[in-house]
């Protein structure tokens, strides 16, 4: 079975920088159109300045935590590519609570579930909807192409919404509600032949981790021992992941959290570093 996607359209959110940047590359290297999504316009023209000139690929800014913007970002897409096939939804952000200050932990759980569920929920609801009306397009011209699937929605989640860490209760809690919801949006649109499933990471070379790092020399030992395979993932293996739950080769998978993290999970000792 091929894990091909090329010629499919993407549509991938937080693809600025980091592991949505590597995502979004990695498909339009593999052969999808995409449309790289983000609220950082000035970095999306500096990290797509070599590729957007081109026909496959092309840049969205906004605030996607709001619905305009996101029916917008839907339009720009189908405008240029004229249909939508995959969905990942890598916007995400990471902040660091503490459980002690009670008000500042309600606003940081308010803020986390925004960015890190609702942005995804919403724009996974606005996707198969076109999905749904491109199958139905087809069923209706007698294509062939009616009766594969019609769409693959893949979320990125964290290893935090199964582990216990005081200081990323906010973004714990909105990651294990992201998977909650990738399930439940699987059962949904499983009769529209739309895949939805997620990539669990844990630690990453992702732009913040790197930033992390400079500041603290001795987290990269502390993460590499809390690791079985005793080093940090490159953004490169969790787009691989991404493009395995794209494409045809994994059609039978719906509601799954792939776990992509070395065997930390296999450990999951409390006080492990938080990344």
């Amino acid at each position: 079975m091929s894990f091909s996607v090329e010629g499919k359209t993407a549509i991938v959110t937080g693809a600025a920088n980091g592991i949505g940047l590597a995502i979004g590359r990695h498909l339009l290297e593999a052969g999808a159109n995409v449309m790289f999504a983000d609220m950082d316009e000035a970095r999306l023209k500096e990290e797509l300045s070599d590729v957007v000139d081109g026909d496959a690929a092309a840049f969205f800014a906004g605030d996607l935590r709001e619905r305009l913007t996101l029916a917008n970002l839907m339009s720009a897409t189908i405008e240029k590519f004229d249909r939508l096939d995959i969905l990942v939804n890598a916007s995400r952000q990471v902040v660091a609570t503490d459980p002690g200050q009670m008000l500042d932990l309600d606003d940081t759980v308010e803020q986390q579930l925004q960015q890190n569920l609702m942005i995804s929920l919403r724009l996974s609801q606005l996707a198969a909807k076109r999905m749904i009306a491109q199958s139905e397009a087809a069923a209706a011209e007698g294509d062939e192409a009616s009766t594969r699937p019609a769409g693959s929605i893949i979320n990125l989640s964290s290893i935090a919404a199964r582990r216990t860490h005081p200081q990323l209760l906010a973004f714990s809690v909105s990651t294990a509600a992201l998977d909650q919801m990738t399930r439940s949006l699987a059962v949904a649109l499983a009769p529209s032949r739309i895949r939805v499933n997620a990539v669990a990471f844990g630690s990453v070379m992702s732009t913040s981790l790197k930033d992390k790092l400079k500041e603290n020399r001795s987290f990269r030992s502390d993460i590499v021992d809390h690791t079985p395979m005793s080093r940090i993932a490159r953004p490169s293996e969790v787009a691989e992941t991404v493009q395995f739950l794209a494409s045809e080769g994994s059609g039978f998978m719906t509601g799954q959290i792939l776990t992509v993290d070395g065997g930390r999970t296999l450990l999951d000792p409390v006080n492990a570093p938080a990344h």
